[in-house]
């Protein structure tokens, strides 16, 4: 049976024509993390053939989908991958995932590390390769980016979108958050806006809350899911105040390096 795919996707590409290169990227990568093939996808937006499998080269299905596309479309088929890369591919997460636990068990005393891997934990995408974070808080925003800078990606490039009600100020909500996150020149994507309901809430966000998602990021991706896990067993074996949040300076300092 083939992957649902969300409202908000189909109306994606029913715009089309409408997206910006890089935002028809993004959503042919979204299409594939469902775990639909290339051919499927390509029953959804007219993207080429060759154009879709580069842009889908760094989305690693996981084991459940491909038995499901097997099960769709028969053993022999080839799901749009390249045969030859895939067992390439997962020597390479192999070496990214060893790396990435060296480079946690190094830094469990630096207080910035582990607040951000503990703000990813709580508040991050869980789904696979969507490295993202969405708040109504610039500060835990600008926490994130300036954590997958320092510790992932210098040159780490973000695109944003918003979830606002209906009534909000669109532009001047891309405004607050370009500049409430520091990526003045940040691109973003369709806006979701929820429309209006029975009128119970009133606490509505004046600018919404805001997503700031990493490009290219499933090595990003595969090295974080090892940090949370080890800085989930870390605290777990610490019997009170863990160290790795105590040793490495007082919250201050942690706001400071999350401004640096």
């Amino acid at each position: 049976m083939r992957p649902h795919v969300p409202p908000q996707l189909i109306e994606r590409a029913g715009e089309w024509d409408e997206l910006h290169r890089w935002e028809r990227s993004e959503l042919g990568k979204d299409l594939r993390r469902l775990g639909l093939t290339q051919g499927e996808i390509r029953e959804l937006i007219p993207v080429p053939k060759a154009t879709l499998s580069h842009w889908c080269q760094e989305v690693d299905l996981t084991q459940d989908q491909i038995e499901a596309i097997r099960a769709r479309t028969g053993p022999d088929a080839r799901m749009g991958i390249p045969v030859d890369t895939q067992w390439r591919r997962r020597e390479e997460i192999e070496r990214i995932r060893e790396e990435a636990r060296r480079f946690a068990e190094a830094h469990f005393y630096d207080s910035f590390f582990v607040a951000g891997v503990v703000l990813y934990w709580g508040e991050g995408s869980k789904t696979r390769n969507d490295f993202s974070l969405s708040n109504s808080d610039p500060a835990a925003l600008r926490v994130f980016i300036a954590w997958v800078q320092r510790y992932l990606a210098p040159n780490a490039e973000f695109v944003l979108s918003m979830h606002l009600h209906e009534g909000n100020d669109e532009p001047s909500a891309r405004a607050y958050w370009r500049q409430a996150t520091g990526l003045e020149n940040g691109e973003f994507t369709k806006t979701f806006i929820k429309p209006k309901g029975t009128g119970h809430r009133k606490n509505q966000l004046k600018h919404g809350v805001c997503r700031a998602r990493m490009r290219r990021c499933g090595d990003a991706w595969q090295a974080v899911s090892v940090w949370i896990d080890l800085v989930r067993e870390h605290l777990v074996q610490q019997p009170s105040p863990p160290d790795i949040l105590t040793g490495g300076g007082s919250l201050a300092q942690l706001g400071r390096a999350g401004d640096s």
